[in-house]
This record gives C-alpha cells, structure tokens and sequence, in this order.
C-alpha cells in the first residue's frame, strides 16, 4: 500500500514540475518581444501595431510590417513618453508599452546600424532627398544621400539612419512635413547610389543652401564643393 501510495506521489510530483515549466515558458515567451525597427516584419511587429492603436498612436492596418506609419507611431510614442526617440522598439520602448524583456522571434532582421541595413532604409533616404534636394542635379541628390550616411558613420551624430534624421533641429523638412512627401524615381536611385558607395561630397557632414537663411556658424566648416545650389562642408 505504502509503495503504491509513494508511485502515485512521485507520478503527481513529476506532473506537477511539467506544468510549471510549461506555464513558465509560455509566459516568458509571451512577456518577450523581439526588437523591431523600420524593414522588419512578423509577430512581432503585428504585436506592436495593435499595441500602438490601443494606445491611440498608430490607424494604419495590422499587416506586421514595419513601414514609415509604423515608424511615424513609435517615433511620436518615444517622445511623448520621454524614451530615446530613434525609431526602433527594443526593451525600454516595450516596457513602456506593456511589456518586458527582448529577445528573438520570427520577426525578420538583417545585420546593420540597429539592426536594419542601409538597403531596407532606402525609402527613409529617399524621402530625405526628395525633401531637401528636389529640383536638384542628380549629382546634387546622391550628394545629400551621402551627406545622411556620412552622419551615420560619424562619431558626433546619431549612428542610426533614423536617429540622424529625426535628430532635432538637423533637417528643416522634417520639421515642416516635407519630409513625409512620397520620393520619385530620381531620389530612389539617388539614394541607392549613395548606399552602394558613391559620395560627391567627399565625407561632407554638413550642406546649406547660401541663399536661405541659415546660421553664421556654418560658414566656419571647412567648404568642399558646391553642387547646384549647395555648399557641401567638413
């Protein structure tokens, strides 16, 4: 009887431990969000779309993939709540909407700056051609294309394409909405040819046109070229 009685106790000890260890793994896989950013796609993202519309940021469709409205809703969501505003959603940005911890899922990445490569933000350079330097030579576009990636690669600037542009104060399209005007061909191949290497303005940081307005401290950077009508700077 005893012996029985100890069988039954160990086969209701062992069923016990194998529901724990489910109900733990379900729940940490549900609390884990992957980090997501512009180009990725999957539940992950679908998870952050309705997040982002229950919480009034986000009227785009739920397709999981993370596109410009996407984008627009974390970036408004980040700084309304104080967070880095940069446009990709890793532990803090999932904390402050609901969630905790990171980690991987069937979400789609490539390698690059916060994950996403310069080929999946050629949409976002595109956009930033067309805005700053619509009407000008094609040499002219690519040249602002580089301008963005050559901030990326500095130390003195954000090191993510969107961190660049969303910096404040850099871009004047961006604070007056040209920036959201969709690019034509010319700028999207502009923007490609930067990415694949192609820099007319020899590792300028900064570009202005003279006859705007702009800041008498610009005139300090050390002048490279112009192309059109901007002066491309160190």
């Amino acid at each position: 009887m005893s012996k029985r009685l100890s069988t039954i106790c160990v086969v209701i000890s062992v069923g016990l431990i194998v529901i724990f260890l489910a109900v733990f793994y379900i729940s940490k896989s549900q609390a884990a969000q992957p980090t997501v950013s512009w180009g990725s796609r999957g539940s992950g993202v679908i998870v952050l779309q309705r997040k982002l519309r229950n919480w009034g940021y986000y009227s785009g469709s739920i397709d999981g993939t993370f596109g410009s409205e996407t984008y627009r809703a974390v970036v408004n969501f980040q700084r309304k709540n104080r967070l880095r505003v940069d446009g990709v959603v890793g532990a803090e940005t999932w904390a402050a909407l609901g969630y905790e911890g990171g980690g991987r899922d069937r979400t789609t990445r490539v390698s690059g700056s916060a994950g996403v490569s310069r080929s999946n933000n050629v949409e976002m350079i595109a956009r930033l051609v067309h805005a700053e330097a619509r009407g000008e030579p094609y040499e002219g576009q690519v040249a602002v294309a580089a301008i963005l990636l050559n901030r990326v690669d500095s130390p003195s600037f954000p090191n993510t394409i969107s961190g660049v542009i969303y910096q404040p104060l850099a871009f004047e399209s961006v604070a007056n909405g040209q920036f959201n005007l969709a690019p034509n061909n010319d700028n999207i191949r502009a923007a490609r040819s930067a990415i694949n290497g192609w820099d007319p303005t020899h590792g300028s940081l900064f570009f202005w046109n003279p006859s705007k307005p702009v800041n008498q401290w610009i005139w300090s950077r050390q002048i490279v070229r112009r192309i059109g009508s901007h002066v491309f700077a160190r």
